[in-house]
């Protein structure tokens, strides 16, 4: 299948604002990108782009005073097969761990382990270490938070999240990438699309999503505590040790949002 994804978000800068963006599809999917979802900025600004410390494509532009509209339209091939479950990957001892993945057993701005290990090592140490351990933490999150976009908040961590058992998709993603780091299990977030091909309505607004990876034999697998089941047409924007990492941008600088669309779906007809 084709799936076509992309956004366009408008800011209001009182003042000339430097802004660092994450908004382009991650380097691996490059092979099924048909059309490339290149940034375009009204009016029309130089755009700087530089791979970050985790690989993602980011791009930096000084945003003029006034209404800057931000805008990315792609579409890429995709399998059309839900994620992968692979119930027989184990988990690996810390100490035969690859030394790129150790950074994401650390706790982070987002992901506070300190505060969540007791609690971790409580709920999860019964439990097969591998894949049945990271899918019972996606059943625990899933189960102890109740979603509502009314309960955004883009300063709440893991721990808060825990606590006041509300939150969003990334808020979810955060608490299991805690909990799984507690249980030396290196986990990290990721951002992108995700649409609802093969979901029955009623369908939530569009916007980015929120999920992770986690590290079991030698592989990175996705998973999604908010939806918890395997779900099409996944496109991965950034991985980060937590949303501070890959958010879709960055301002220096007052701003306020007047325009946010998101929109990915599968195409009726092949885009040549």
């Amino acid at each position: 299948m084709q799936i076509n994804v992309g956004y366009e978000i408008a800011y209001r800068c009182p003042n000339p604002t430097p802004m660092i963006l994450a908004l382009n599809i991650h380097h691996s999917r490059a092979s099924d990108v048909v059309k490339p979802d290149h940034l375009t900025v009204q009016p029309s600004v130089p755009i700087e782009s530089y791979r970050d410390q985790f690989g993602n494509w980011c791009s930096r532009i000084l945003a003029p005073a006034g209404l800057v509209r931000l805008r990315g339209d792609g579409v890429v091939n995709d399998d059309g097969k839900p994620d992968v479950v692979v119930a027989s990957a184990g988990s690996r001892t810390v100490q035969t761990l690859p030394a790129e993945t150790l950074v994401f057993l650390l706790g982070s701005r987002y992901c506070e382990t300190d505060l969540l290990s007791e609690t971790a090592w409580r709920l999860f140490s019964p439990v097969e270490p591998g894949w049945a351990r990271v899918q019972a933490i996606c059943d625990y999150v899933h189960d102890h938070i109740e979603f509502g976009y009314a309960h955004a908040r883009a300063t709440r961590t893991a721990f808060e999240a825990w606590n006041e058992r509300v939150g969003v998709c990334r808020d979810y993603a955060h608490l299991a990438v805690a909990l799984c780091r507690c249980m030396n299990i290196p986990a990290r977030y990721c951002t992108g699309y995700l649409g609802d091909i093969d979901v029955p309505p009623p369908h939530a607004p569009m916007d980015f999503a929120g999920w992770f990876e986690a590290y079991l034999d030698d592989t990175w697998y996705t998973f999604d505590p908010r939806n918890n089941e395997p779900r099409i047409g996944r496109v991965l924007i950034a991985r980060g040790r937590d949303a501070a990492d890959v958010a879709i941008s960055t301002t220096f600088g007052p701003c306020e949002l007047e325009g946010f669309d998101v929109w990915t779906r599968e195409l009726t007809q092949t885009y040549a």
